[in-house]
Formats: C-alpha cells, sequence, structure tokens
C-alpha cells in the first residue's frame, strides 16, 4: 500500500471504528454473493488498524469466516445437515424477525438458508430493530434440537451478531463531521464511495454526491443518462441497504406500488430508494396503469388502492445509456430522446428533481478507484437513512431569493437538492452563505435542465428565469447549465436572441485578455485561420482550428487567395459558406509524393479538406496493430473532429488486420478505449479485422478516396514521453519516404 495521507491519517485517528480501508473489498470476496457493506463491515472489526501485518491478519481471518461460514442458497441442504449431525454450526445469513402473535413468539427467517420460525429472544430484538424492518445480515450460531413433538421446529439461535449496522449513531457522526473542513469531508465521502478524490474536479465531485441525494432526501426524483461505463447504477445496488435497483427498467403495478388482490405494498413501500436501471429504449413499453400512478406519486407522494390512499416515502432513480452525444441530442431532439414513448411525456418529466448530466461523468477505470480509508459504507447510509427525517430546503432564503418566475415544482425541485446536498456536505444545516452557494447553484442548474428540455418538448410550457439574488444585492445571478454555454447556437436553436446573449457574455469575460493580448499574435496565423477568419464568424462548436491542407507539393500553402475564399456576400443574394464548406472546396485531385525525413506533413493537411463534411468514412489500413499504430489511428479520428460538424454524428469504419497473438489483447483494448472516448464526442468507431487486405485507403460519403502508400503509419519512430514536444506536434516528426493520391469517385 501507499503511504497514508493526511485525510487518511485524519479519518483513522477520528473514526477507527467506522472506517476501513477501501481496496481490501476486492480482495476478500471472492465468490460470495454478500454485498459490499456487509464485507466492509467485517473488514472495519478485524482489519480497522492501519499496521500492514495487521491488516494482512484481518483480512485473512474475513475470508476464512466467509468460507467457513458463508451460506450459498444451493447449500442450503448441506449447511441443514451440517448443523444436524454436529448439533451447532455458525452460519452468515440475511435475518428478518416477524411476531407471531398466537404464539406471542418471535421468529427468524433465514433467507439463503432456508428455514424459517426460528425463536428469537425478545432481547435480542430490543438490541437489533432492524431485524424487525428490512431485515440485517447477521453471522449466527445456530442449535438443533430435535424432540418430535408437533408442529416444533427443531432449529434454535444461539447467538446473533450483526454484520452490519444495526442502530443509528448520528451524534457521533456530527461530532466526527466538525473535525474536517467542507473539502476534506468531500474528499472523505468520495473515499468512502470507493472513488480517489484526487482524479476529479470540485464539479465532478459535488455532481457524484448528486447520486447520494435520494438515500438523504424522502421523496427525490433523479434521472440520470450518459454514456454506458460512467458508474450510474452501482451505488444503487452495492452502496445501501435501503437501496433497490430493477434490472430492465420494467416493474408492474403490483410490483412498485401495490398488491390489489392481496393489499401487500409494492417496493416504494419498503425502500428508501427504488432505481430503474436501463430505463430507455423508445421501443419499451408501460402499462398507462403505471405511468398514471407513477405521476399521481412523484408528485404527492401518495398512491391509490381502490378507494384508500397510500403515503410512501421511497425516492425514484431513472438511470439509461444514451446512443448519441450531446450536441447532436440538441440538434436533433431533446435530451429526453431516449426515453420510452410513454414516459417521454411532459406531465411525467416535470416531476423530475434534477437532471445529472451522466455525459459529464469519466467512463471508470481501475486508477479511479482509491486505496485509501473511508467509512464503512453501510455506517454511512444508515446515517443518511436517519438524515431524510430533516429538512433544509429553506436555510439558504435567508440569504438568497430565488427568481420570482420559477414555478412552485421548480422552487420544490431547487429546495429538495439543496436540502440533500447540505445534508451530505453540512450535516449540522450550519453553513455560510459563501458555503450555501455553490450548493444552490447546483441545485438549480439541475433543475434547469430539465425545464429547458421540457419546454422543447413542449410549446406552451413557459420557460422561466433560473436566477437567484443575493441579499443586499439588485442584481440577480444567473444559472447556466454547462451544455448550454457549450452549445449556445444548438441549445438556443429556437432562440437566435438567448444564443446571441450567452455569446455575448462569453466576449465580455474574455475582453480583457484579447484587449491585453500580444499585438503581434496573429500576423503568423495559418492560411487556414485566414480562410476561416473570412467569413466573419469562427465556428461555435468548439472544434479547433486546423492546419492548411497541401496545395500540391509536399509543403503547405504559403498564402491563400482571399478573395477566391471569401463567403459570398448578402448583396448577390446568396448565402455565406460555412468553414466546413470552405474546408472542402480546397480538396483536389493529385498525387503527392513525400522524401525521407521531411517535416511538415500533418493529418491536418494531408486529408482535412478531403474528410471535411463526411458524416461515413471507411479507412483501410492493415497495420493499426502496435500501440504506436493506435495512436496514430487516435490521431486521425482527431482530424475527424476537427473538420467535421459536431451536432452530427460522424461514422469511422476501420478495416485492419490482427497483430501477434501474444497483443492481440492490448490492441482489442486500445480499439475500444477509442469507441468509447470519440463516441463520447460524436464520432461512431466501428472496427473489424481482415486479414486479406493489403490496399491502404480512406473512402468518404462526399466522393473522395484517399490511396495511402504507408496507410497511416507515416512517422520515424520517436521518443513517446508526453514532455516531448513530437508527441503533441505532428509537424515537428520526421517522416518516411511515402505517396498519397487523391481522386473524387
Amino acid at each position: 500500500m501507499t503511504d497514508m495521507g493526511t485525510l487518511d491519517r485524519s479519518i483513522t485517528d477520528v473514526c477507527p471504528e467506522y472506517t476501513v480501508r477501501k481496496d481490501l473489498v476486492g480482495a476478500v470476496k471472492g465468490n460470495a454473493l454478500v454485498p459490499t457493506y456487509v464485507l466492509e463491515y467485517l473488514l472495519s472489526k478485524y482489519a480497522t488498524t492501519t499496521d500492514q501485518a495487521s491488516i494482512d491478519a484481518g483480512v485473512d481471518r474475513v475470508r476464512t469466516i466467509l468460507a467457513d461460514n458463508y451460506v450459498h442458497r444451493e447449500e442450503a441442504n448441506l449447511i441443514q445437515s451440517k448443523i444436524r449431525e454436529k448439533g451447532r454450526y455458525q452460519v452468515i445469513d440475511k435475518v428478518q424477525v416477524a411476531l407471531n402473535e398466537k404464539t406471542d413468539q418471535y421468529e427468524a427467517t433465514f433467507e439463503n438458508l432456508g428455514i424459517s420460525r426460528v425463536i428469537v429472544d425478545p432481547e435480542t430484538v430490543r438490541k437489533n430493530p432492524k431485524l424487525l424492518v428490512t431485515g440485517i445480515w447477521c453471522l449466527c450460531m445456530l442449535v438443533y434440537a430435535y424432540s418430535g413433538e408437533k408442529n416444533e421446529v427443531p432449529w434454535r439461535l444461539h447467538r446473533l451478531m450483526p454484520v452490519q449496522m444495526s442502530h443509528d449513531d448520528r451524534e457521533h457522526y456530527l461530532a466526527v463531521r466538525e473535525r474536517f473542513t467542507a473539502g476534506e469531508w468531500i474528499d472523505l465521502l468520495m473515499q468512502s464511495v470507493g472513488f480517489n478524490p484526487s482524479l476529479f474536479s470540485d464539479r465532478a465531485k459535488l455532481l457524484h454526491l448528486v447520486r447520494m441525494i435520494p438515500f438523504v432526501e424522502r421523496n427525490y426524483n433523479l434521472i440520470e443518462l450518459g454514456p454506458k461505463g460512467t458508474g450510474k447504477s452501482h451505488i444503487y445496488s452495492e452502496f445501501s441497504p435501503h437501496g433497490m435497483l430493477i434490472s430492465g427498467g420494467e416493474v408492474t403495478v403490483a410490483k412498485l406500488f401495490v398488491n390489489n388482490t392481496t393489499g401487500r405494498p409494492g417496493l416504494v413501500g419498503f425502500w428508501d430508494v427504488v432505481a430503474f436501471d436501463e430505463f430507455v429504449g423508445r421501443a419499451k413499453k408501460a402499462g398507462k396503469d403505471l405511468v398514471d400512478i407513477m405521476k399521481n406519486y412523484m408528485a404527492n407522494k401518495s398512491f391509490s388502492r381502490g378507494v384508500s390512499v397510500m403515503q410512501a416515502e421511497a425516492s425514484m432513480v431513472f438511470v439509461g445509456n444514451t446512443s448519441h452525444n450531446v450536441p447532436y441530442m440538441l440538434k436533433n431532439s431533446d435530451l429526453f430522446e431516449e426515453l420510452p414513448a410513454q414516459y417521454h411525456d411532459p406531465a411525467f418529466l416535470d416531476r423530475i428533481h434534477y437532471y445529472l448530466p451522466g455525459w459529464e461523468f469519466e467512463q471508470i477505470r481501475s486508477e479511479m478507484f482509491t486505496h485509501g480509508y473511508g467509512f464503512v459504507v453501510d455506517y454511512l447510509a444508515e446515517i443518511l437513512h436517519n438524515q431524510r427525517d430533516v429538512d433544509y430546503g429553506s436555510v439558504f432564503e435567508r440569504y438568497f431569493t430565488l427568481s420570482s418566475t420559477l414555478s412552485t415544482r421548480d422552487r420544490d425541485a431547487v429546495r429538495k437538492t439543496f436540502s440533500g446536498l447540505m445534508k451530505l456536505v453540512y450535516p449540522s444545516g450550519n453553513a455560510t452563505p459563501e458555503q450555501m452557494e455553490p450548493l444552490l447553484r447546483c441545485a438549480i442548474e439541475g433543475r434547469k435542465r430539465v425545464k429547458d428540455q421540457l419546454c422543447r418538448i413542449d410549446s406552451t410550457m413557459a420557460e422561466v428565469d433560473f436566477s437567484y439574488t443575493r441579499a443586499g444585492s439588485a442584481d440577480p445571478t444567473t444559472v447556466r447549465t454547462l451544455e448550454e454555454t457549450d452549445y449556445p447556437d444548438l441549445y438556443w436553436r429556437d432562440r437566435p436572441d438567448a444564443a446571441a446573449s450567452i455569446a455575448a457574455e462569453d466576449a465580455t469575460l474574455f475582453a480583457p485578455l484579447l484587449a491585453t493580448g500580444d499585438a503581434n499574435a496573429g500576423t503568423e496565423e495559418s492560411a487556414a485561420d485566414k480562410t476561416v477568419r473570412s467569413g466573419g464568424s469562427e465556428q461555435s462548436n468548439g472544434a479547433a482550428q486546423p492546419e492548411a491542407p497541401m496545395t500540391g507539393g509536399s509543403e503547405p500553402a504559403q498564402s491563400t487567395n482571399e478573395s477566391s475564399a471569401q463567403p459570398l456576400t448578402a448583396e448577390s443574394g446568396e448565402r455565406k459558406l460555412t468553414p466546413i464548406e470552405r474546408w472542402a472546396a480546397q480538396a483536389k485531385e493529385g498525387h503527392l509524393e513525400f522524401r525521407e525525413d521531411q517535416r511538415g506533413v500533418t493529418y491536418a493537411k494531408l486529408f482535412g479538406p478531403y474528410i471535411a463534411g463526411a458524416q461515413e468514412i471507411t479507412i483501410k489500413d492493415p497495420y493499426i496493430r502496435k500501440p504506436h499504430q493506435v495512436r496514430n489511428f487516435a490521431e486521425f479520428l482527431e482530424t475527424v473532429f476537427n473538420y467535421t460538424d459536431r451536432s452530427d454524428e460522424v461514422h469511422v469504419h476501420l478495416i485492419t488486420g490482427y497483430t501477434d497473438s501474444q497483443y492481440i489483447d492490448e490492441q482489442i483494448d486500445g480499439l475500444n478505449t477509442l469507441q468509447t472516448v470519440f463516441g463520447q464526442l460524436g464520432i461512431v468507431f466501428t472496427y473489424e479485422f481482415d486479414e486479406s487486405g493489403h490496399d491502404r485507403s480512406i473512402v468518404t460519403d462526399t466522393g473522395w478516396r484517399v490511396i495511402l502508400g504507408r496507410g497511416l503509419d507515416i512517422y520515424q519512430p520517436f521518443d513517446g514521453n508526453w514532455l516531448n514536444p513530437l508527441v503533441r506536434q505532428q509537424r515537428l516528426r520526421r517522416v518516411r519516404a511515402f505517396e498519397v493520391t487523391y481522386q473524387y469517385i
């Protein structure tokens, strides 16, 4: 293990009995289907020390306990036999207790072992009240005592020790919180759910905390849509014994709310959080009765069973993967486009308190997981469960006033999110206005994302001003979503005035930098930059400025006839060409030859004009095999990114060959990584392997074929150290001798 940091030392000093080293869980789990919170509880008992030798001994002890005592369902009969033959046996199982009023006795049911009506001492129930509610995982000593009497159960509970939290210790938790700053506390919460906080920005940490709000806030409705692999559902399945994750996203009225035949309440009556995984797919069906009951429950915290009205407190979470990137959705539909038709309904969506932007979460990588210490998740989950009784939704109103244009639902959503964040970061409810303001902005942003998309879907819904005013100030502070700032023209595609307003704000923001910049900074701009700027505006889609293309030889164009590249004016009655159209107009048929060790050759110069504006690109190169060749292909995809419209999806298909057998896994891992990272940027990359192909070419749906003599592997070997500028600047690299032919087909 690496040396303990300051945060690790602080938490193990202040709260040793409720902390655990987070990377130990994977070391002990094996094939036992035990929840993470149970494993962490055991580790906190036997491996809570910071001494490595003692930790190793504790881990071995926990492994032994699991191996000897954990009950696998398929081995239930074998364990029952062991109890009978030995007379007594210790097991780990989930135990739930109910009062049998006919016999006036408490009776336990063992979930995996499959036995019930086991008599429990009232004192055991008094010490562990959760046995009567959701049940708890326990280490139990069972005794077999068969007497032959009718209706007697031979199982006896001799001893019970919970292996998860069975009581609340809120006062201790609040006292621990006072020992840390807000930043340290947020880092501790991140470590407690398994992440290394040093790899996340402040905004990313706050968004991770939003995922936890349903556990601490009653009747909170959250949706998160985004790319796959970002950990959207993990926290709802592993973090807390009070959460239920429904895979597939489909459920019945009886299972979710109430069974009219038996009168038994559904999931919302038993769980703090009901999360729907894979809650996307336009083809998915949901009954109108389910959607109607869900809408009523999400708005009023109640549902009907015949003539009776029942109340529940469960929060609802909806998570799913998106098929397209953000600019594509903003241009062509809305950010709710993936939902089933029955849920793509303004009345349903207006009940969502927060839209968590899943596209802002990075795909989970192994280095993101912490090796440090955090709270045992069951301890933290129990604290959050009991904090649901607290409401901090109006605390900010002493210092901030929300815009009067917000609807009642808008205000309720902001208050509930703010309350949840306060309970997570400042559980005592005491915070300064400066500490509250980031939480308030986060709360407003999540509701704004919902409302702005609703206005797209339902033209009758009135837009509102998501702003707040500080006490003592007359000027409101406007809150914007990040995608609104990144893509103003697409976000406000039907409101050019709003997009222009955001652009004006950006111009004002950067004006001091532009005014004090180097007066000669623009004197060496490339010909392509001049061509782009000749239209009077630049792209607003965030693409990097490409380099000038080759004009016929191996050297870049030294000058451009600006009059010929100048877009047509309004007086001519024709529209101006876009930058992409101007780049594409520079593509010409021809043949280029490059000398050995020549410099100044880049993919942008070679391919930019020929892929400009394309939406379908097929590249054949049998040698995308070794790591440096996969890197070359990544740089080609970057060129595609720079020369295509970010509000459209671009499909790139690679046909290549397999590398040597011992390196195939590394090759496939690299290509899969490119699929993921560029997929989030709107470049849909697919690949196939073909050992029979030898040709190297690029073919686009705009009519161009580029015949590549050497494929993409044109550069001489160089030091791949990131500090070497050749890693980032293709124009500094020396090339191998190669030829390229451009054909219009």
